[in-house]
Parts: structure tokens; C-alpha cells; sequence
């Protein structure tokens, strides 16, 4: 099943299959690390919703919402 991250819960796993957005958002994703074929796990929530906070390639990287919405994901 296919989906973007900021529909993560928390402690659920996905492979990037693709990352979208805009210029510069794409940019800082791609930065970051953010890239087709990563594992990544949602770790926590603000409690709102908005940032959100993922381990990626070893590391823990904290998100905005619509940041998170560009990139879709393979669930495990």
C-alpha cells in the first residue's frame, strides 16, 4: 500500500518510493537524505500534528506537514 508520511502513525515503517514538491522543498528533502529506496519510521507526533519527527538512514529528522506530504512511501 502506497502513501504519503504525514498519514504515518506512530512506530509505522515505509520504504520512499518517490519524493515531490517543489523546487526548493524537493531540494531539502533530497538534502536530507529524503530519497527513493530509504527506510523510514515515524517516531513521534507533535500534538497537533505538525512537525513531525522520523528515522531516516540512522538519524532522527524532524519534518513539517507539508514537507511530509511530498514524499510517498511503500508500507512494509
Amino acid at each position: 500500500m502506497v502513501k504519503t508520511l504525514d498519514n504515518f502513525a506512530i512506530g509505522e515503517r515505509g520504504v520512499i518510493k518517490s519524493v515531490g514538491g517543489e523546487g526548493k522543498i524537493r531540494r531539502r528533502l533530497f538534502d536530507m537524505g529524503v530519497t527513493p529506496g530509504a527506510e523510514v519510521m515515524l517516531r513521534k507526533k507533535a500534538p497537533l500534528g505538525d512537525p513531525i519527527e522520523v528515522t531516516l538512514r540512522g538519524y532522527e529528522l524532524t519534518l513539517r506537514k507539508t514537507e511530509a506530504a511530498c514524499v510517498m512511501l511503500e508500507v512494509e
